[in-house]
C-alpha cells in the first residue's frame, strides 16, 4: 500500500480529470459506494471459487459479530447501490461510473498492489451489443486522451446459461486428459471453477489451454449473433480489436461479452492488462433484485499512471507568479498581494517564512514559476513593480492592480530548469 505526494499525485490527478470529463461526454454519472460491504455480497456475485473471495479478500467481523469485507472491486457494490435505491424504477437505462481504492491481498508486482485503484464505468438496462460497444469506445477514447494509443482490444464470447454447459463439459474432459500438464493450483481451479485454467499466466497451462476446445465454437444462435453484430458495430466504431477465445476474466458473473485492453510496455512486465470487463446479465436478479441486463469494465489506475510516467512527461503544474519580499516591513503586503492574485486565478508561491532576497530568490528557481515579483518599499509607495521572466528574457514593468492580467497576457514559454 502505497503513499500519494505532491510531486507524483498530479499524474493521479490528470488521469482521473480526464476521466471525468469523458465520460461525462457520454452521459455516464459518477457513484461513490462504501469501502467496506457484507462479504456475501462479493460471495454471491463475484463467485465463492474465485481466488478473490477465496485468497485474497481482506475479511473481518465487526462488533456486531457481521462479516464485512474491504471491496475487492466495484462492479458488485455498483450493483448492490442499484437495486437497493430502486434505480430501475426510474429510469431505464442508467450508466455510472467510479473511482477509488480497492484491496486484495495477493502476490505483489508491477503495477499491481493491497490497495490498488480502478476507474470503472456500468450500464444497466440495455442488452443490445451497441451497449458493449459504446463502453469499449469509452476506453478507447479515455486512452486516446491519456495519451495511450499502444493498447490491444482482445474480445470473446462466453455464451450463456444455453449453450456454455456443452462448452463447459468438453472443456473438463479435455483438462482432465491434461491433467498432469498443468500447474498444482490449475490442477484445484479444475475442480472448482474450470474456466479460471485459461487465465493461468503459467506457460505450461497455456500452452495446454491454447489447444483445448473453443468456446465460439458452442455458443448458441442468439449468443453467436451477438459477438457477430457486437464486431461489426467496433467496425462502425473504427475500433481494431483481436478475438481471443482463450478470454474469460477471472469473475463468474460474465455471460456473453468480456475483453480486455492490453498494453505493450515494458513497464508493466507481464502485468499488460491494463483494463477488462464484460456483460453480467444474470447478477442483478441473482442478488435479489430486477432481472436487468448490464455491462461493465474497470481499468487499473496504478498501471495507467505507471505508463503514463514511464512516458516521461510532466503533469506538475508550475506556478504563474513568485512573490519576494525586499524587506521585513514588505511582508504583510506580499501575503495580502499573494491573496488577492489567487482570488484572481494565479498558481502564486509566496515564502512565509521571509528571509533575505537571496534565499528567496532561490526558492523561486526550485519553484519553477513563470514569473517573479519582487516587492519592496519602493513597489508598495509607487505601486509599480517588474515582472521577471524565470525563462530569461527583459523584466515586464506592472502596476500591483493589474498583475493577473499582465500574467496571463504573457505567452506561455518553456519552464526554466529548477535549482537543484
Amino acid at each position: 500500500m502505497n503513499d500519494l505526494l505532491p510531486g507524483e499525485i498530479e499524474v493521479w490527478q490528470f488521469v482521473e480529470s480526464t476521466a471525468r470529463t469523458l465520460f461525462g461526454r457520454f452521459g455516464y454519472g459518477e457513484v461513490r459506494t462504501p469501502m467496506v460491504e457484507d462479504t456475501a455480497l462479493f460471495v454471491r456475485s463475484v463467485g465463492e471459487e474465485t481466488d478473490i473471495v477465496g485468497k485474497e479478500m481482506y475479511t473481518f467481523e465487526d462488533k456486531g459479530g457481521r462479516s464485512l469485507s474491504l471491496r475487492p472491486e466495484g462492479t458488485a457494490p455498483a450493483a448492490r447501490a442499484y437495486i437497493e435505491h430502486s434505480v430501475s424504477n426510474q429510469e431505464p437505462v442508467s450508466r455510472w461510473f467510479y473511482m477509488g481504492p480497492m484491496f486484495r491481498y495477493e502476490r505483489m508486482k508491477t503495477g499491481r498492489y493491497r490497495q490498488f485503484y480502478q476507474i470503472g464505468a456500468e450500464a444497466y438496462g440495455a442488452r443490445e451489443p451497441a451497449q458493449d460497444a459504446e463502453l469499449m469506445d469509452v476506453v478507447v477514447q479515455f486512452l486516446e486522451a491519456l495519451g495511450l494509443t499502444d493498447v490491444t482490444l482482445n474480445i470473446n464470447s462466453l455464451g450463456d446459461d444455453n449453450c456454455r454447459p456443452a462448452y463447459h463439459a468438453k472443456l473438463v474432459e479435455y483438462l482432465n486428459a491434461h491433467r498432469e500438464e498443468l500447474c498444482a493450483d490449475c490442477q484445484q481451479r479444475l475442480e472448482r471453477n474450470p474456466l479460471r485454467v485459461l487465465d493461468c499466466k503459467n506457460e505450461k497451462c497455456q500452452a495446454v489451454a491454447a489447444a483445448g476446445p473453443n468456446v465460439l465454437e458452442f455458443l448458441c444462435e442468439p449468443c453467436r449473433a451477438h459477438f457477430t453484430d457486437l464486431q461489426r458495430k467496433l467496425g462502425v466504431l473504427g475500433i481494431k480489436y483481436v478475438v481471443n477465445h482463450r478470454l474469460v476474466r477471472g469473475l463468474d458473473y460474465y455471460t456473453r461479452t468480456v475483453f480486455e485492453f492490453i498494453a505493450s510496455h515494458p513497464a508493466l512486465g507481464t502485468a499488460s492488462t491494463v483494463g477488462g470487463g464484460g456483460r453480467y446479465d444474470k447478477m442483478m436478479k441473482g442478488l435479489g433484485g430486477p432481472d436487468v441486463p448490464a455491462v461493465g469494465f474497470a481499468m487499473g489506475l496504478d498501471r495507467l499512471v505507471l505508463l503514463l510516467k514511464e512516458g516521461g512527461k510532466t503533469f506538475t503544474q508550475r506556478p504563474d507568479l513568485f512573490i519576494a519580499v525586499a524587506d521585513e516591513g514588505s511582508q504583510d503586503a506580499g501575503l495580502a498581494l499573494a491573496s488577492r492574485l489567487r482570488r484572481e486565478g494565479l498558481k502564486v508561491d509566496f515564502d512565509t517564512r521571509g528571509g533575505s532576497l537571496k534565499s528567496q530568490m532561490k526558492r523561486a528557481d526550485k519553484s519553477g514559476a513563470r514569473f517573479t515579483l519582487v516587492l519592496g518599499e519602493q513597489e508598495r509607495q509607487s505601486g509599480q513593480a517588474k515582472l521577471k521572466p524565470m525563462a530569461g528574457g527583459e523584466p515586464i514593468p506592472v502596476a500591483l492592480d493589474s498583475v493577473a492580467a499582465t500574467v496571463r497576457a504573457q505567452p506561455e514559454a518553456p519552464a526554466a530548469a529548477p535549482a537543484s
